[in-house]
């Protein structure tokens, strides 16, 4: 197997950026293989409908993976494949997996032989997160609010975080969900510590929760909830999957299901914690066309490709502007052995820059939110300074900047802020403005890329605005105001807000608003959605509205905008999409709208329909991120709704006038935990073909996913025929 692996800096060697070029295929020569194969698969059930048939080749250059769902006579065609030969086997909820049989494109007529599964255990196995998670039960109802630890005759639970149920609901899916999968067949047993001999699963729950790179994470998280509650919680989950229990069955695939097409390339490492990929710019979505994939590996600051074309993948390094060796990382050393990697420093030393999300802007550069420096430039908060959002609002801390990355040159440019980036996403705008949420911040900024690009000025081509609600109902805002929290508001004076946003989305029908959501920190605050507003002449015309989401929703997480600027927010902890018809409030400003506009009529909740929690009401499935398919990529309708089944294994479109809901499965290899995608038109003639969404497996462990240690991430590639037998 050739790989390509290029730990380029900024400082390309001439040599190498020829050696690298010279692997591209021009724009003309950039046309995917046309292989395929056919066949059918039965069991001794007769034809098998609605089952995953695999072909996977190590021969390309990066290995390669697809995945097609057989039609109601169990026939399939695998499509779209290089010269190769090919493992082909079947996978599928009430069988075992089937034995593999060599193929190559032009193989018409391949039989493939099925086992049903004799007994529900061995069903099970290929079962996705989500319905193994629904064998959990959570504390009820009864259990809060939280009476404190046992040893003092307490239930286990805090009284402080845990009040309500919805509390730990909110807080299992934020604090515990959000880094990987959970349900996965690491995460439900504890087969893989079985040499450390703990006598009680609750023991075992408590150490596993403090081992390796994230253990000081998963170790806080467990005791907000109250530790030995949490524990016990755990460990009676892992004991009743060892006594052998088992969830019902998943649905096979059906209707626009059976013509889902899956492709997959190996990318990164075996250490490599991606947590995005681009493919094209979301607002032209022609750009790029049968390009290569970016992905961006934050422990290793590092953009990984694959190409679509030549099945290679390859790596640039994105640098700092200070010394490597002296710019810190947030990703500590562990402080207890991994039962995979030891006390092995698996993030952020070899190279710092900490990337965390890829944009695509509408002239092929990657636009990433990286980490150039430690100390904040002493001009973001210079008391005499002249740049107006200095005077305006002065900035302290900023903990990751901005790099771009140009493919045709494979250099790189570096961009210092002065607020803290996270998401980005580029305005529908002449100035190509390309917008930034702080995650663990108020601001909401900008850069102007033209100005950047005319003149490589930081201080010019950025802006910022703080949160201020116009809580005197005037229309706009106006210093001074009252600060978060002060204990006595004046009525006639705004309101500072702080929302932390977790993205940032800039609205198609006006480049001065942006929307974002934040995930609310428990089960009683829900979350909200922020509107941003820069006006004419920010700073002075930026005004800020929220929108908490309704009752019986929680942890917005991930949003996006309809081409009509409609907000649809994905519910992470609840598992549904909410849209709001900003329209239908009834008050936008005025005294308590730095809480929420008032707005009891404007939303429109769609639940989604997979498994749940046991005894409960509450969706297993976790909802990392949403998109708009707001050109019409996947071919099931313009402004499609798609969120991402984090614990599912899926993309998930729904169909709002109907309530239909398309889960796009990857069944292979189990593990599929997505933190976001988008979609591109490599040919708008093309049908099908043309067309496809893009994402990748974004665990922060990825040796958690379906092989184990050694487990490479993937690039996925998901397309929709129209018949399943299309090629």
């Amino acid at each position: 197997m050739k790989k390509l692996l290029y730990p380029l800096s900024a400082a390309v060697s001439v040599l190498a950026s020829a050696v690298a070029l010279a692997q591209v295929p021009s724009p003309a020569e950039r046309v995917l293989p046309d292989g395929f194969i056919t066949g059918r698969v039965t069991s001794s059930n007769g034809p098998e409908a609605g089952v995953w048939v695999i072909a996977e080749t190590h021969e390309t250059n990066t290995p390669f993976i697809k995945i097609v769902v057989t039609d109601d006579n169990g026939r399939f065609a695998l499509p779209q494949l290089p010269t190769a030969t090919y493992s082909v086997w079947v996978r599928g909820y009430g069988l075992l997996d089937s034995a593999k049989i060599k193929g190559r494109p032009g193989d018409t007529d391949l039989e493939l032989k099925a086992d049903v599964a004799t007994n529900p255990q061995d069903a099970a196995k290929v079962y996705p997160g989500d319905y193994w998670l629904s064998l959990l039960e959570p504390p009820g109802k009864d259990k809060f609010p939280g009476t404190g630890p046992f040893a003092s005759g307490g239930n286990g639970f805090l009284p402080n975080n845990m009040q309500i149920q919805a509390d730990w609901i909110h807080s299992f899916k934020k604090d515990c969900n959000f880094c990987h999968q959970l349900g996965n067949q690491l995460t439900r047993t504890l087969d893989h510590m079985s040499a450390l001999e703990f006598k009680t699963d609750e023991e075992a729950w408590i150490y596993r929760t403090s081992l390796g790179v994230r253990g000081g994470a998963m170790q806080g998280a467990f005791l907000a909830f109250g530790m030995d509650g949490m524990a016990k919680t755990m460990a009676d989950w892992t004991r009743s999957v060892r006594a052998g229990n088992v969830p019902v069955m998943p649905p096979r695939p059906k209707g626009n299901e059976r013509g889902v097409v899956v492709t997959l390339w190996d990318i990164g490492g075996p250490q490599d914690f991606m947590h995005d990929l681009i493919s094209t710019d979301k607002n032209h979505p022609t750009l790029n066309a049968n390009g290569p994939l970016y992905a961006v590996s934050s422990g290793h600051g590092t953009i990984q490709v694959v190409d679509p074309v030549t099945n290679d993948n390859y790596k640039y390094e994105i640098p700092t502007r200070q010394d490597p060796r002296e710019v810190t990382s947030r990703f500590p050393p562990p402080g207890n052995p991994s039962n995979f990697w030891g006390m092995e420093h698996l993030w952020g030393l070899e190279n710092p820059s900490d990337p965390h999300n890829p944009m695509m802007g509408p002239d092929g550069r990657v636009w990433s939110t990286s980490k150039i420096r430690n100390d904040q430039p002493g001009w973001c908060n210079d008391p005499n300074s002249s740049n107006k959002f200095v005077q305006y609002y002065p900035l302290r801390r900023s903990s990751r900047q901005a790099s771009a990355f140009d493919p045709k040159t494979q250099k790189f440019e570096l961009i210092d802020t002065c607020f803290s980036t996270h998401h980005l996403n580029f305005a529908l705008d002449a100035d190509n403005t390309l917008y930034f949420n702080e995650l663990l911040g108020p601001i909401f900024g900008w850069i102007d890329t033209k100005v950047w690009d005319e003149t490589h000025d930081e201080q010019k081509a950025q802006g910022w605005c703080p949160q201020v609600v116009d809580t005197n109902g005037d229309g706009k805002i106006t210093k001074p105001w009252n600060r978060e929290g002060a204990p006595n508001p004046d009525p006639n004076l705004d309101t500072e807000v702080s929302y932390n946003l977790y993205n940032i989305i800039p609205d198609p029908t006006n480049p001065n608003v942006v929307w974002g959501a934040y995930e609310g920190r428990n089960g009683r605050e829900r979350g909200a959605l922020i509107r941003l507003d820069r006006g004419n002449n920010p700073p002075e015309t930026c005004i800020t509205e929220v929108y908490q989401v309704p009752e019986g929703t929680l942890n917005p997480r991930g949003m996006d905008l309809a081409s009509d600027g409609t907000p649809w927010a994905a519910m992470a902890a609840t598992s549904q999409w909410a849209t709001l018809d900003r329209s239908k409030c009834d008050r936008l400003n005025g005294p308590g709208t730095q809480i929420s506009a008032v707005c009891p009529n404007a939303w429109t909740v769609y639940q989604t329909p997979g498994p749940r929690f046991k005894n409960t009401d509450y969706p297993t499935d976790f909802h990392y991120f949403g998109w708009v398919d707001q050109h019409d990529i996947l071919g099931l309708g313009k402004d499609t709704p798609v969120l991402t089944g984090s614990n599912s294994d899926s993309l998930i479109a729904l169909n709002p006038k109907t309530g239909e809901w398309t889960y796009m499965r990857v069944p292979y290899p189990l593990g599929f935990y997505q933190r976001g995608l988008d979609g591109r038109i490599d040919d708008p003639n093309g049908g099908w073909k043309g067309r496809a969404l893009y994402s990748n497996y974004g665990t922060h462990l990825v040796w958690h996913s379906e092989g184990g240690k050694g487990f490479v991430g993937k690039a996925v590639k998901i397309q929709i025929r129209p018949n399943p037998l299309d090629h």
